[in-house]
């Protein structure tokens, strides 16, 4: 799968997504984690995050049946939060559009997210792409580099990782592969086209960046 994509701020939006994870934990926890603990996690996945806060709270490590009692309750929170219908939620076409292209050309591309694999899926449902995506979410004692050298196995490339934060450029460094960023939060990215970039535009810097080097 050598083109990733991130999800969230890359191919729409999905606001108030740390409020959902927040009211998810104090379901199992009984009291909610504050922002200002969630912010202070150093991770970028939901393992990671979840995980940083039982530590904190418990002195003990996160299992998988806790992950998968969170992934549940979140699960259940954003089908409530994000009906079928926008706009409590909202794709941006051109690189959903981009994303669609690269699979209907027979280029395997993938998505690589932290979000819960449970919760992942029914994004991607939303968004309108179809169950046969391949995707990547969130799971045990993975960091988000891991999770993108998990999408990018078994193939030669070219290889490329679209995302939207930091964190996503830098588990592309991390990886070895070029990196198109999305969006005004990666500056320091060498190519960035906004969020409301046309589907030409998105996949010519893909085909730039991800060309064969040699």
């Amino acid at each position: 799968m050598p083109i990733c994509f991130d999800l969230d701020g890359t191919l729409g939006s999905f606001g108030g997504g740390y409020l959902l994870l927040r009211r998810a934990l104090a379901s199992l926890w009984g009291e909610e984690p504050s922002a200002e603990e969630l912010h202070a996690c150093a991770g970028s996945t939901d393992w990671e995050i979840v995980a940083e806060l039982h530590l904190a709270r418990f002195g003990q490590p996160l299992t998988e049946d806790h992950y998968d009692a969170y992934q549940a309750g979140c699960l259940d929170r954003f089908r409530a939060a994000f009906p079928a219908a926008p706009p409590a939620h909202s794709a941006y076409p051109g690189l959903v559009g981009a994303l669609k292209s690269l699979q209907d050309s027979g280029m395997p591309a993938a998505v690589v997210s932290g979000n819960a694999p449970r919760v992942l899926d029914f994004k991607l449902d939303r968004l309108g792409l179809a169950p046969s995506l391949p995707r990547i979410g969130s799971l045990p004692r993975q960091d988000r580099t891991a999770l993108l050298g998990l999408g990018l196995a078994g193939c030669r490339g070219p290889h490329l990782y679209v995302g939207d934060r930091p964190h996503d450029l830098e588990a592309a460094r991390r990886a070895g592969v070029p990196f198109l960023g999305v969006g005004d939060r990666v500056p320091e990215a060498p190519v960035v086209v906004p969020a409301e970039a046309a589907e030409g535009e998105v996949l010519h810097w893909i085909g730039r960046l991800a060309a064969p080097r040699g």
